[in-house]
């Protein structure tokens, strides 16, 4: 479970490196005019923010402290797939004990 966390950890980092290098090279007020112009890149946000809602299900469900759930859920269109790969990191091993079938 260990070398879980640090792959998820990894591409959460990685994710976040991704975010800033892009921050760096593009106005991001720019690139978003773009991407709605673009039918894909409407679909793209579209599968983005469901994916969100998702996870939000997901997080809600599985959380016993509704406070943490919130905590967790209500950045996420803010802070995208980097809170919720901490989220994921935290809970892995949580999520893999229910997760697991009966024997």
């Amino acid at each position: 479970m260990t070398l879980l966390r640090i792959l998820l950890g990894a591409g959460g980092i990685a994710l976040l490196a991704s975010i800033l290098w892009a921050s760096q090279a593009a106005s991001i007020g720019a690139s978003f005019s773009a991407m709605v112009e673009d039918p894909w890149g409407v679909v793209a946000l579209i599968d983005l923010y469901l994916g969100f809602v998702f996870l939000a299900v997901i997080i809600w469900l599985f959380e016993p402290n509704k406070l943490i759930a919130l905590a967790f859920i209500l950045p996420l269109p803010f802070l995208g797939n980097v809170w919720a790969a901490v989220w994921i990191v935290w809970r892995v091993s949580a999520l893999a004990t229910r997760l697991k079938p009966a024997a």
